[in-house]
């Protein structure tokens, strides 16, 4: 269906697992070269080109870039997946340093890559960026979750803007934005019960997997399928939020 991500090269955060890892997958499967940052242990994907980093360091978001020079020759798009709650925790209890590291996890590194990866795209005249926000940057949160919520609020604003600044650049930026997704995120912050309550307020009855959002990824890679849209959040949530 998107002949065109064959041979693109591409550069995923958190590209290893999860909402990444399918999304790398997915790419690869259609043919484009992929390059998936990680921070756990030494993960491998067959096909897949892999560079450990952590983000939040200074220097990491141009290493990344120099890697992805160095192994796919250069970049044509870039998702931003890399984030999480850190805990979940509520404001009572919240210090400043919770505080620093999700902001950190979720915005400063995103802003970083972001920023990073520009002197390559306006010297090639083209680039293609893709973050990822989530549902509760429209909704807010569960309890305990302030602070992750306002930062995902912080990457949509970012890119709608970011979008405006880069448009005569011919460099796309936009969402995707992630519902209730059963992945590792919400075995580590979710309860049973959570999970439970969530997936009832669902139109289509059950949680999203990670797979589930490989599409909208696919989608707006592609210039074929969506070269006339940026600045836009696709909701990828089983009709939980309808927008």
């Amino acid at each position: 269906m998107f002949n065109d991500l064959a041979g693109k090269r591409i550069v995923i955060t958190g590209g290893v697992t999860g909402i990444g890892g399918a999304a790398s997958k997915a790419f690869r499967d259609a043919g484009a070269r992929v390059l998936a940052q990680y921070l756990g242990g030494g993960e491998t994907i067959s096909g897949i080109e892999t560079v450990k980093l952590d983000l939040t360091e200074s220097a990491a978001p141009a290493k990344l870039i120099g890697e992805a020079v160095a192994r796919l020759g250069g970049v044509d798009v870039l998702i931003n997946n890399a984030g999480g709650m850190v805990e979940r925790r509520n404001l009572a209890e919240f210090d400043d340093d919770l505080y620093d590291r999700v902001m950190d996890l979720n915005a400063r590194q995103l802003f970083a890559c972001c920023r990073a990866v520009l002197p390559l795209f306006k010297q090639q005249g083209h680039g293609n960026i893709i973050n990822v926000t989530s549902i509760a940057a429209k909704t807010g949160g569960s309890a305990g979750s302030s602070v992750y919520a306002a930062s995902k609020g912080f990457v949509s604003a970012f890119s709608k803007t970011l979008a405006k600044e880069l448009v005569g650049e011919k460099i796309r930026v936009n969402c995707v934005s992630p519902g209730t997704i059963h992945t590792a995120f919400h075995e580590r912050h979710s309860d049973e019960a959570k999970r439970e309550a969530a997936r009832r307020s669902i139109p289509m009855g059950r949680l999203g997997n990670a797979e589930d959002c490989s599409g909208a990824f696919l989608f707006l890679a592609s210039e074929a399928a969506s070269g006339y849209l940026t600045g836009q959040v696709i909701e990828v949530n089983g009709g939980q939020l309808m927008a």
